[in-house]
């Protein structure tokens, strides 16, 4: 069975991809929970991944023999092996938007993740509020957040980015617990189509198990586990 090696689910946003896709598609795998402690090179955290991964990171999916690292990575392998839950749009078209805008949130959006770090069991609308008022860059990414979800919404006419349940909304389900943690403005329709991802099952268990933990960090920086 697959072995998808994640962190702290209330603030790890990279691991919450993977699994949220694997959960939604239905794809049986064995969750192994690595409570992060440090980020020091002797930490049980480094301990207990670097000699399965080279980067010491989560998300980590293994497969037997195969060790899959970074979430792009483990998005196109899941893929590759279920061809039959068509994780990526039938359309060539739409599938390579779907690459590109998944490939967008990967490398970009620095200014949203970094001021507003994911924290699923807090309500933070008034630090939202301050960081749109004193950190433009947050603003600049929210406005480019809602033109992609609204446009490929349009596009598509929904429910999802692009119809049916994709990698791209998996990709994206981070993000709208950040939007949804620091109450950030966003149009109806996004506001809409956030609410449909927080009412996927494999969303609402991943938020059931991130309110569960009893170990909630007691800092209000980035979660920065993996890319």
């Amino acid at each position: 069975m697959l072995k998808l090696y994640i962190g702290n689910k209330n603030y790890s946003s990279w691991s919450m991809r993977p699994w949220v896709l694997l959960k939604q598609a239905g794809i049986a795998f064995e969750e192994v929970m690595v409570r992060f402690d440090s980020f020091e090179a002797d930490s049980q955290f480094k301990r207990a991944l670097i000699e399965l991964s080279p980067t010491g990171k989560v998300p980590l999916l293994v497969d037997g023999d195969i060790a899959v690292w970074d979430t792009l990575a483990i998005a196109e392998y899941l893929a590759e092996a279920f061809p039959e839950k068509q994780l990526w749009p039938k359309d060539t078209k739409a599938r390579a938007h779907a690459r590109s805008v998944c490939a967008e949130m990967h490398s970009g959006f620095s200014a949203l993740r970094g001021a507003c770090p994911m924290n699923i069991e807090a309500s933070l609308p008034d630090i939202g509020a301050l960081v749109l008022r004193d950190q433009p860059g947050v603003g600049a990414d929210l406005n480019r957040l809602a033109e992609l979800w609204g446009g490929v919404l349009a596009r598509h006419d929904g429910p999802f980015l692009y119809g049916d349940f994709t990698i791209a909304d998996a990709y994206f389900a981070p993000v709208v617990m950040r939007i949804r943690t620091y109450a950030l403005p966003v149009p109806a329709a996004v506001d809409a189509y956030i609410g449909r991802v927080c009412a996927l099952p494999g969303v609402k268990a991943w938020i059931d198990g991130a309110l569960a933990e009893q170990d909630f960090l007691a800092f209000e920086e980035p979660y920065r586990l993996s890319r």
